[in-house]
């Protein structure tokens, strides 16, 4: 009988593989190895796409007449010299002739995939079994699952076309753009920049994510602030003050006038001190109520975390950037703490949740969440998890959403501060979708007062007044109550972006209590109240604002879109810019091509001069380049292949289209003199820098 093969991607991952089949394995070079089994291992890509020189000696020079560059035939692939000795290893071991059955384990994704299938074709790997080990998590039940349920390699040949036809199309795009556009313009910036020469790097994604920086930091430059007024009365209801806003409505004085500012301010001071004056608070005013609605809103727990929420609130919480965060939760899940990370998902299988108790019970170990876990557990809340909001297998394609293995609890003392928050958080998000909704109590008054103004004429104008109060924590006793403990910074931070002429009653919230809202009980239409006071609030519109790197991320996903509401994000369908296991790497490439800046305090990210200067070379040559609909339109087409909806051949014509056509539009510009005029506009916005 032959033996079984393991080929994993990475060592510390064939570690638990061998750990888990318990075997009695010896450690061999590069491998370990047992008397039914060897297990082996990648260290990430072991071979590459070669170079353009490979297919002909003179395309090691830049030639603008060599131009596009698109391999004929085959394409050539070459082992990585840094891991040429693993690789040796690997494809010895994977043609041995003892070895009957190999179990590609490689990660579960598309990525994975590519790797061992570069390798299995540059070692020559033919008559074998070759069964592909899907998993969702480190934990020895998942590994013996994986290799239990294990399929024929063959039926990943579509998510293998996707993932070489993934790398083709990063190699020409980048290869082709990036040479023609350094051939046309690299001088006239290298010039400009006083510098010996520039090479223009071009990506299908990174391009695209730099036209969004880029937009962004002109829609800001381009902002001219707002001032407005708006007025604003004090109720006295018992002994409570409350705020109540001032509006523009139907038969009121200033209705669709061109003194407004939106309908709840105005364009200039003494407009409100007009109104203010009409009403004259010296003298007793009350308000007479015209309507008064109560009622109770449930907020639900939010779906679990996918990798691109993660690494946005880790963005937010704990100011680390999204690379920081993939490492993070990557050792979290080699550490069998968590699920696999690289997912898109934010909702678990119905094979997953009819299991999930298991995970529930291994956080009875996790003191900071010890309690939590016991109540669900005896309160039974888990159970029916698979007919709600948070199951759903549609919404699956690799993996589900990222939450705790209830395992490995063990090695978290290990770990650095960070990664033990990030983990906390993972467990709290998935804990609070088996406790209750929050409540809220929530009611909104609406009255008018009367108002004479110098003219003679006399209105009602109307006030209104939104109050909000938090009743039941529900599962805000596992995640936090939303702006409770916030710091002075924070406050200052949050007053500021309510400045934009939105309704502020409904921070009365942080003063009222159930006290108050017996009282309004009590009222009713055409009941009077008493208004005390009358004061203006000057505020005025805010540009819009900068990307920190979580919600570049985020805007990544919905392709150039920043949802930032999470329940809207998830109705939201389509590819977006990159996948969850790239995005993080394309901010950090811009970093590292000085095309960008990512702030490591606040993790504000902008544009640098060399970042705008390539930006406008790409707009006045190859503009659909900074498209994110149609950047998301190639990652959904990479989908439909490994979907089997489309062929890998029909993807390949409509890239080598792509290709040939910007690359002739190119060729027919001149205007590398007219971008001196663009250089000058922009190095305006960085002289004070350097």
């Amino acid at each position: 009988m032959g033996k079984s093969l393991f080929i994993a991607e990475k060592p510390s991952v064939a570690a638990e593989f061998a750990k888990a089949l318990k075997e009695n394995t010896k450690r061999g070079d590069g491998y370990l190895e047992s008397e039914n089994a060897v297990v082996t291992w990648c260290v990430g890509h072991l071979v590459t796409m070669s170079y353009p020189e490979c297919y002909d000696e003179k395309l090691k020079k830049w030639n603008i007449q060599d131009l596009p560059f698109i391999p004929e035939g085959e394409w050539k692939y070459e082992v990585i010299p840094g891991v040429k000795k693993q690789f040796n290893i690997v494809k010895g071991l994977l043609n041995r002739e003892d070895v009957e059955t190999i179990y590609v384990c490689t990660d579960s994704g598309r990525e994975g995939e590519y790797i061992y299938r570069l390798v299995a074709q540059e070692a020559g790997v033919h008559d074998k079994v070759q069964k592909r080990v899907w998993i969702d998590s480190q934990t020895e039940e998942e590994i013996l699952r994986g290799i239990r349920e294990a399929k024929d390699i063959s039926e990943y040949d579509n998510l293998s076309d996707a993932a070489y036809l993934r790398a083709k199309e990063d190699y020409l795009m980048g290869i082709n753009f990036s040479r023609l556009l350094t051939l046309r313009y690299g001088n006239s910036i290298a010039r400009f920049l006083n510098k010996k020469y520039t090479v223009i790097s071009v990506g299908r994604v990174m391009t695209c994510v730099l036209g969004m920086i880029c937009n962004r930091e002109r829609e800001i430059r381009n902002f001219v602030k707002t001032p407005f007024y708006r007025v604003n009365g004090k109720l006295q209801i018992e002994d409570y003050k409350v705020d109540a806003e001032w509006k523009a409505v139907e038969n009121t004085k200033y209705f669709e006038t061109p003194f407004l500012y939106k309908e709840n301010g105005f364009k200039e001071r003494k407009t409100a001190e007009e109104l203010i004056e009409a009403i004259n608070v010296s003298q007793p005013v009350e308000l007479m109520v015209k309507s008064i609605t109560k009622k109770d809103e449930k907020k639900q727990p939010p779906l679990l975390f996918n990798l691109a929420e993660l690494q946005n609130d880790c963005s937010r919480l704990f100011k680390i950037n999204p690379d920081e965060t993939l490492n993070v939760v990557q050792e979290l899940y080699e550490k069998k703490l968590v699920t696999y990370p690289r997912t898109d998902a934010r909702v678990l299988s119905t094979a997953v949740s009819k299991e999930i108790y298991k995970n529930i019970n291994g956080l009875r170990g996790f003191t900071p969440v010890k309690g939590f876990a016991e109540n669900i557990l005896k309160a039974g809340s888990y159970k029916g998890l698979e007919k709600t909001k948070y199951v759903d297998d549609k919404k699956i394609t690799d993996h589900y959403a990222i939450i705790p293995t209830g395992q490995g609890l063990n090695g978290l003392n290990s770990l650095k501060p960070v990664a033990q928050k990030v983990y906390v958080l993972i467990v709290r998000r998935f804990l609070s979708i088996f406790y209750p909704p929050a409540i809220y109590k929530k009611a909104s008054l609406i009255g008018n007062v009367k108002s004479v103004f110098k003219d003679g004429s006399e209105t009602m104008e109307q006030f209104g007044s939104n109050f909000k109060i938090l009743v039941q924590k529900g599962y805000f006793e596992i995640a936090g109550v939303p702006g409770e403990k916030k710091s002075s910074k924070d406050k200052q931070e949050n007053d500021a972006e309510n400045q934009d002429g939105t309704n502020d009653s409904e921070n009365q919230e942080l003063t009222l209590d159930s006290k108050f809202f017996e009282l309004l009980k009590n009222i009713k239409k055409n009941d009077k109240i008493s208004m005390v006071g009358l004061d203006i609030k000057e505020g005025e519109t805010k540009p819009p604002k900068r990307y920190n790197s979580g919600s570049l991320i985020l805007a990544m996903e919905n392709a150039g879109q920043l949802i930032e509401d999470e329940d809207l994000r998830a109705q939201i369908k389509g590819s977006g810019i990159g996948t969850s296991a790239t995005r993080a790497g394309i901010i950090t490439k811009l970093q590292k091509n000085e095309y960008i800046k990512l702030n490591s305090k606040t993790q504000i990210v902008t544009p640098m001069q060399l970042g705008e200067m390539v930006y406008g070379v790409v707009y006045m040559s190859i503009r659909s380049l900074l498209n994110p609909e149609l950047t998301a339109s190639w990652e959904l087409g990479l989908t439909k292949v490994a979907e089997g909806e489309i062929t890998a051949d029909e993807y390949m014509k409509k890239l080598d289209d792509f290709i040939r056509g910007r690359t002739d539009n190119v060729l027919r510009i001149n205007n590398a003199n007219q971008m001196v005029n663009y250089y000058n506009y922009v190095a305006q916005f960085y002289r004070r820098n350097k």
